[in-house]
């Protein structure tokens, strides 16, 4: 199967400019392609994972990519999918948000000598003089087809209205398609197909100013089982920086996929062979209730994205809260993934050293407000410590800690607590 027909079959493509064209071009030797991501925040969404991972696929095929940081056009920002304007952010914030997800970039792209390009459009952009943009950009484009963008239209169409700085992003992404074409060799830009208007502007000024073809492909938005469309503004946005969404939280959205979504998912967010795919979503399909779909997605697309050992920990976690697992084995690092996850909070190492009893140290946690409900889920057999039932009268001391550093405490079957002993001064 060629690079293309995988992608098709991974539902990976939307619109192209001509795919038999490109299918062409791939056959006849390495193309450098490219997939830009705006710094509006410190951290990519899984929805420019999908945009990684096609360059990824490309690259796996022998091809160059160039994944674009836009630190210039993140200045302006991007209409596309927007009902309002962004806020404008300054360049000190920027920048930090370009390093930050250039690191992650590096994640799933493989850089370095003969790998791929990390660049930033601020290199090409930031110094260029307005009369030169207006006379050598500026000139090939139509208002009549800027206008005519789904983007800009709606926008146009909105109370608000679009400004001009808005307006002009198009522009500035083809200027970045041109000048990545003529430095680079750059002869494909791919995106959601909600870039797809600002694409074809590539396309198309390079074929006015260049007069010659490039290549244009794009891949659908990411949408619920309905229908309906994930963003941020759904609350459905999930990072790739751990800061933002930690590898635990990460492993459990996939371990949350919807059955009807599991084969779609590990076809584009993961780098299985399709035929390994199909066979997962044929055993998911035949016993959905084991959730085999949802954990091989998790595991897969946690391990790209956070590193194997982040990917252990968070399944490890996992299994012990909420499957068989046990909770007196986990290791450090499952351990201190789930903090943060479960609420936590620190008691005197002293007390514990001392041994404290176990209903004075569950009130006032988020198990029990007060030391008479502690004291009645305690004898109504209902408080655990790592795991392990408590007897009433219990009580805790050094010898419960695991890995010397934590108390899993649990009420019922699923309300958790960690305790920690506080540092020392």
């Amino acid at each position: 199967m060629d690079l293309l027909a995988d992608l098709r079959a991974r539902g990976l493509i939307q619109d192209a400019t001509d795919l038999e064209a490109l299918r062409a071009r791939l056959a006849a030797g390495p193309v450098t392609l490219y997939y830009g991501c705006d710094p509006t925040a410190d951290s990519l969404h899984v929805g420019n994972l999908i945009g990684l991972l096609v360059l990824r696929r490309f690259q796996d095929a022998g091809h160059r990519p160039i994944a674009l940081a836009g630190g210039a056009t993140g200045m302006v920002g991007d209409p596309s999918g927007r009902s309002d304007e962004r806020n404008l952010l300054d360049e000190g914030v920027l920048a930090a948000n370009v390093e930050a997800i250039k690191a992650q970039m590096a994640r799933v792209i493989h850089f370095g000598e003969g790998g791929a390009l990390l660049v930033d459009n601020r290199e090409w952009t930031g110094e260029l003089r307005l009369l030169d943009f207006l006379r050598d950009v500026g000139k090939h484009a139509t208002v009549n087809q800027m206008v005519a963008r789904e983007s800009v239209r709606a926008r146009m169409e909105s109370e608000q209205g679009i400004s001009f700085t808005e307006f002009s992003y198009m522009l500035l992404q083809a200027n970045d398609f041109l000048w990545l074409h003529d430095h680079l060799g750059c002869e494909l830009q791919i995106g959601g197909s909600d870039q797809w208007g600002n694409i074809l502007g590539g396309v198309d000024l390079i074929r006015r100013t260049r007069g010659v073809a490039v290549h244009a492909l794009s891949w659908p938005l990411l949408t619920a089982p309905d229908g309906s469309k994930l963003g941020k503004t759904t609350g459905a946005r999930v990072w790739l920086a751990p800061g933002r969404t930690s590898p635990y939280a990460f492993f459990q959205h996939w371990m949350n996929t919807d059955d009807r979504q599991v084969r779609e998912h590990l076809a584009k967010f993961t780098l299985l062979g399709l035929g390994e795919v199909d066979e997962i979503a044929a055993a998911h399909a035949a016993a959905p209730e084991h959730r085999a779909g949802q954990r091989r997605l998790a595991r897969e697309v946690t391990t790209i994205v956070h590193g194997a050992a982040a990917a252990s920990a968070a399944e490890e976690a996992a299994d012990a809260l909420f499957g068989s697992g046990d909770v007196a084995a986990l290791s450090p690092a499952a351990l201190a993934a789930l903090i943060g996850e479960v609420p936590a909070s620190q008691v005197d190492a002293g007390a514990i050293e001392a041994g404290v009893d176990l209903v004075s140290l569950v009130a006032g946690t988020s198990l029990a407000p007060s030391k008479g409900e502690a004291r009645r889920a305690l004898e109504q057999g209902g408080l655990y410590v790592n795991g392990r039932r408590a007897e009433p009268g219990a009580t805790v001391g050094p010898a419960d800690l695991l890995h010397g550093a934590y108390l899993v405490l649990r009420r019922g079957k699923r309300r958790y607590h960690i305790v920690q002993p506080a540092p020392g001064p």
